[in-house]
């Protein structure tokens, strides 16, 4: 089953459907960050909303997706582009324990405090943010609250994780995915409301028995004898990084002569280590003098 979202309309009702099927890139994000059980769930939640809210971008763009919080956790930071790059990690990678099933699952992950927050590049150099508190302790909720509040857009937000077995050994990120519903401003609502509750009950059992026929086939059996659905794009997910060594070297330049130099008379080199994909890059000393004498030219 290859990762991908699917994006389309149901032309009856005006109620636009996002699927977004990323289970091997959330295994690798926890590999690349060797992730214990509860960061790695926590994570692979981040990246598939992430997903999401990329594709109900316009054209080409980005979405940073933030979580800060007070607890064990403190917080994750995502990032993803409309083309289906993602990226992503938490603040402490090592959290295993969460709470019983029920309303306070993730509490004891996320504490007592803490915000989400979505910063969007629309393009021209401007971006827009906004937040909003958590309030329920439980990512998937107060992430639909979000764009109650802050984007003033009906929707429903559906993150399911299902547990595969294989071997006698249990993969608790077998399959990950997310589906999010919003009308147009003439959609019809209560067919909203209805399909959403029709498709956060069924999500789980629909993924485990049609999710490695890919995201067409879990849309077609979470919508049985609707003919009205029009996909109207339809990509590979995968998660990925942007850093380079010539990043690296503005990052640095940017830093300005006086700190480079100090960082040079102090450790004779620079040593930078990308916080969404684990590379570590070596800048030796004379490749930074180097820099800094073209810069000065």
């Amino acid at each position: 089953m290859a990762d991908e979202l699917v994006s389309g309309l149901l032309k009856d009702v005006d109620v636009r459907v996002v699927l977004a099927l990323t289970s091997e890139l959330s295994r690798q994000a926890r590999a690349t960050h060797k992730s214990e059980s509860a960061s790695a769930a926590l994570l692979a939640q981040g990246l598939t909303a992430a997903a999401l809210l990329a594709a109900l971008q316009k054209g080409e763009t980005r979405i940073n997706l933030q979580l800060e919080c007070d607890g064990p956790l403190r917080g994750f930071f995502v990032d993803a582009d409309t083309s289906g790059l993602l990226r992503g990690y938490t603040k402490n990678p090592h959290v295993t324990h969460v709470g019983a099933e029920g309303e306070y699952r993730w509490r004891p992950v996320f504490g007592n405090k803490g915000y989400i927050s979505v910063l969007r590049d629309i393009g021209e150099g401007e971006y827009y943010r906004s937040s909003v508190e958590l309030e329920r302790f439980d990512f998937e909720q107060d992430l639909e609250r979000y764009f109650t509040i802050s984007d003033q857009v009906a929707t429903q937000l559906k993150l399911e994780q299902v547990a595969k077995v294989k071997d006698g050994t249990t993969e608790p990120l077998g399959v990950v995915a997310g589906i999010i519903l919003q009308p147009l401003p003439n959609g019809d609502r209560e067919a909203f409301q209805t399909l959403g509750r029709q498709l956060k009950e069924n999500l789980h059992g629909v993924l485990q028995a049609h999710a490695a026929e890919g995201g067409a086939a879990v849309l077609k059996a979470l919508l049985p004898g609707r003919n009205d659905f029009e996909v109207m794009s339809r990509y590979p997910l995968r998660f990925s990084c942007t850093c380079s060594r010539d990043r690296v070297k503005n990052a640095l330049l940017a830093m300005g002569k006086e700190e480079l130099t100090d960082l040079l008379e102090k450790d004779g080199k620079a040593e930078v280590t990308c916080q969404f994909c684990t590379t570590q890059y070596v800048i030796p000393g004379d490749e930074i003098r180097a820099m800094l004498e073209a810069a000065m030219k």
